[in-house]
């Protein structure tokens, strides 16, 4: 029988002009919630229990499906910018003026957009190993193997302790650790996440992908809230030179780096992570 808090939360929805949303609250209400953005093929599902009982400590936290993604009906989005919309309908459906948020990989990159599409809307932002926008100089190139895991029809428990922990013994106990905190709502859940929401999720990374360094520096300098940055050094998927880049453009922006951990470092160190974030957002 699973121990954490975030196991029990209730599935709650609400209407959007496109989709009716689903969504989990945890922790105490009032004051600023800190919204978090799922990682493609992500759902409520596979947000790490562990993780959300450590923030929800101190935070009002809310997790949900985006458009056509998971438990939340509508036509899958395929664009940054659609992401994007995506989650200001839900906010503005919830009725939430003011968030802070918290952006894994893909929902990193979804994050800064709305920082600086939005800025009303985002008091703090977090951006947990996650690419700047477009190109980095000086990344390595994606590895092969990498980007023919992340594509695959169906993606394996193996598949993901590979792309986001290291290839360490260390480092694949933390994953099939992760793989075991997640399994408790798996096991229940309804939705997987449908091949075209996938496909339309890495659409997205490739038109991003695209976009030229002077754009992205732009867009990095015009970010002008509190930023947390946090990377693995060992991440096989962006590297951890993306978040040393993307802080030497942001007015207001602290680095945080686990040279021992990948691309999931916020559920291989949960705890240690979940307490730089309430510390950041209580700064």
């Amino acid at each position: 029988m699973s121990t954490h808090l975030a196991d029990a939360a209730e599935d709650l929805t609400v209407e959007g002009p496109s989709a009716t949303f689903t969504y989990r609250r945890i922790g105490p209400r009032g004051g600023i919630p800190l919204v978090l953005l799922n990682r493609v093929r992500g759902t409520l599902d596979w947000w790490d229990p562990e993780f959300l009982d450590h923030l929800a400590a101190a935070h009002d936290v809310i997790v949900f499906d985006n458009v056509g993604t998971g438990y939340t009906t509508g036509t899958p989005r395929d664009s940054v910018e659609g992401l994007a919309d995506g989650t200001v309908e839900f906010l503005e459906s919830l009725g939430l003026a003011q968030v802070d948020l918290l952006g894994w990989t893909l929902g990193g990159t979804v994050a800064q957009h709305l920082a600086r599409t939005r800025p009303h809307l985002v008091r703090k932002l977090v951006v947990a190993a996650a690419n700047p926008g477009g190109t980095v100089p000086g990344a390595p190139d994606p590895d092969p193997e990498v980007r023919a895991t992340m594509t695959k029809p169906e993606v394996t428990g193996d598949d993901l302790v590979f792309l986001f922990f290291p290839g360490t013994d260390t480092g694949r106990a933390a994953g099939y650790a992760h793989l075991a905190r997640v399994a408790t709502r798996l096991a229940t859940g309804r939705p997987d996440v449908s091949q075209a929401a996938a496909m339309g999720q890495i659409a997205a990374i490739g038109k991003d992908a695209a976009i030229p360094f002077e754009q992205v520096r732009t867009d990095l300098e015009s970010i002008k809230q509190p930023v947390l940055y946090a990377t693995g050094i060992q991440d096989a998927m962006i590297p951890a030179l993306a978040s040393y880049t993307a802080v030497q453009h942001i007015s207001d922006a602290t680095l945080v780096a686990y040279s021992d951990a990948g691309h999931a470092f916020l559920f291989q160190h949960a705890k240690d992570f979940a307490a730089q974030v309430t510390a950041f957002l209580a700064g």
